[in-house]
């Protein structure tokens, strides 16, 4: 168990010597942030697939559920969508004005309705396949490794005495960083091309990828919106995105044409 604890206190090493040496540590709360930082080495699809589905009971549990015609709608672009690698696909749509979607290890799309009020079929089936792609790439795998570990740092805070909030300032810009689950702009890329693919192999126009990603890039510009206004606040990140996603969509045309 020492052992543990010794890799459980690397794992957070924001928190500096000084602060640790002080604290009176909790030998319980320490144990669970051992446990968190070891199941995140070893993690399988099967525990990502159960937290996948714990996650989105809980989400639906806390949303409003369409079933009217934003549900209608989306069932009619995902039709004939079963699966992803063998894993059984399920949709739903949140009644909101946040402009969003996800894909979770569990086959689980969720899309906001907020989003269908500003894209048509084509850059919706491009952004659902975008999502998908970061499931297959497993993104979000390493997602929720990130997430165990943010949840074992906070583990150690909750098992300090009164040096807990200091130190949860110092873990403050790390548990953010992990939480939010961002995707590297590798990750984006990949996403990005699975987005385009989707959409061909569905019938949708080559440049349905490009065309959802100036969408958002010009929707996030002075938006209210706090998820497309922090997901695309980088926009020279966004620009590159599109131009690669230009040049996937003439290759296509190029392909089609010969």
């Amino acid at each position: 168990m020492k052992k543990l604890l010794i890799i459980a206190v690397t794992a957070i090493s924001l928190c500096s010597c000084s602060i640790l040496s002080s604290v009176d540590w909790n030998a319980e709360g320490l144990a669970s942030a051992a446990g968190k930082v070891m199941t995140a080495a070893s993690i399988t699809d099967d525990q990502i697939a159960t937290l996948s589905r714990q996650t989105i009971v809980s989400l639906d549990q806390q949303s409003v559920i369409d079933n009217g015609a934003y549900a209608q709608r989306l069932s009619r672009v995902l039709k004939g969508v079963d699966e992803i690698d063998g894993i059984p696909i399920n949709y739903k749509v949140y009644k909101t004005e946040e402009i969003n979607a996800f894909a979770c290890g569990d086959g689980s799309i969720r899309v906001y309705s907020g989003l269908m009020d500003v894209m048509d079929d084509e850059e919706l089936t491009a952004i659902i396949g975008h999502e998908l792609g970061h499931v297959r790439h497993q993104d979000t795998k390493r997602a929720i490794k990130s997430a165990y570990l943010a949840s074992a740092a906070r583990d150690v805070v909750a098992s300090a005495g009164s040096y807990g909030a200091m130190a949860s300032y110092l873990l403050g810009d790390i548990g953010e960083a992990l939480v939010s689950a961002q995707f590297s702009q590798a990750q984006e890329y990949k996403a990005d091309e699975h987005g385009c693919s989707f959409a061909v192999e569905r019938g949708k126009s080559p440049y349905s990828m490009y065309n959802a990603l100036q969408k958002l890039m010009t929707l996030s510009q002075g938006s209210d919106n706090s998820i497309i206004a922090h997901m695309f606040a980088d926009h020279p990140k966004t620009e590159k995105r599109m131009e690669k996603m230009k040049k996937m969509a003439e290759q296509y045309q190029t392909k089609s044409a010969q």
